[in-house]
């Protein structure tokens, strides 16, 4: 029974700046990240087929125990401060506009969606994949324009990600042996291990200042992981330069807590929900409303046709 997550958010954001905002609702409303990410799911469903896909959802873009930790997590992306919470995120209104219309549509379809207060869509992906293959539910397709959640590649367990570099069309297919091909790294773990040393500027992590992802993967060949280097840091191990082991030092307050953040979370708690992809629509006279009051006419029947409705 394949599993297919959507990084919901990643792949609205692509659609909004890829697809002409020339395709407009009846009203003059622009909706080209609907129609965009309803493309996107047709073409998904038609070429591989999943018997499950759940979108999964930001319920909460910059969670609070990742700021506590790393307080310069993603601040640049904070449009204003909100009291109570970690920020309002920078998104073009356009795009905000469309986003209740592509809740409003997934549920009318039947596709899951599922978010948790607290946690982000990679944390709901986490989650998902973690009990997939406890369960030996797989394989399990990641569909992310997020290189955050290559950390979850597993070749044995059938988990890999299409990642849309080149489109959702023409994705990078990331599994074990591309990790070791263009980033000197063997396992997910081993990606979330490099990308702790690396940072990730884009999310305002800072990393160890000198380490890219070349020296990250080198040391992590040659101690296995964050842990090994630490501990033949601490230990003067002779494999480490001076000033190698001088960067991981100055770095160790960053490094205590920066797996909190990098890592995605994998027991959170999941409300109940129905994966299987859906067999007939959940609410056909919302969805004819929503086609109509929107404009998602072909958009629509691509899905219908994916998902083999009459």
């Amino acid at each position: 029974m394949s599993l297919m997550l959507l990084d919901t958010a990643s792949l609205y954001f692509r659609a909004f700046f890829g697809v002409p905002d020339s395709l407009r609702a009846p009203s003059g409303m622009p909706v080209n990240a609907v129609r965009g990410l309803l493309d996107t799911i047709a073409w998904l469903a038609t070429t591989h087929g999943p018997d499950r896909m759940v979108a999964c959802w930001d319920d909460d873009w910059r969670p609070a125990f990742r700021v506590e930790a790393i307080p310069s997590y993603k601040a640049h992306r904070v449009a204003h401060e909100v009291p109570g919470t970690t920020g309002i995120e920078e998104v073009p209104e356009v795009l905000r506009a469309q986003v209740p219309i592509i809740a409003d549509v997934l549920a009318a379809l039947g596709i899951a969606r599922v978010g948790v207060p607290g946690y982000e869509a990679d944390d709901v992906i986490g989650t998902l994949t973690t009990r997939a293959v406890e369960q030996q539910a797989g394989p399990v397709d990641i569909v992310t324009g997020d290189r955050d959640l290559f950390q979850l590649v597993d070749d044995a367990a059938g988990v890999r990600v299409l990642y849309p570099a080149r489109g959702i069309r023409d994705p990078d297919v990331v599994n074990e042996a591309r990790l070791a091909e263009r980033y000197g790294v063997t396992s997910g773990q081993a990606y979330a291990d490099m990308a702790t040393l690396r940072g990730d500027p884009s999310d305002g992590l800072p990393g160890v200042p000198g380490v890219g992802e070349k020296t990250a993967a080198k040391l992590l060949a040659q101690y296995g992981t964050l842990a090994g280097i630490l501990t033949a840091r601490d230990d003067g191990d002779k494999g480490l330069t001076t000033t190698q082991r001088r960067r991981l030092q100055e770095a160790d307050p960053y490094l205590r807590v920066a797996p909190v953040v990098v890592q995605v979370a994998r027991d959170v708690p999941l409300p109940a929900f129905d994966p299987a992809v859906p067999a007939a629509p959940a609410d056909p006279a919302a969805l004819e409303a929503l086609t109509a009051q929107w404009g998602l006419k072909s958009s629509v029947e691509r899905v219908r046709t994916a998902f083999g409705w009459a």
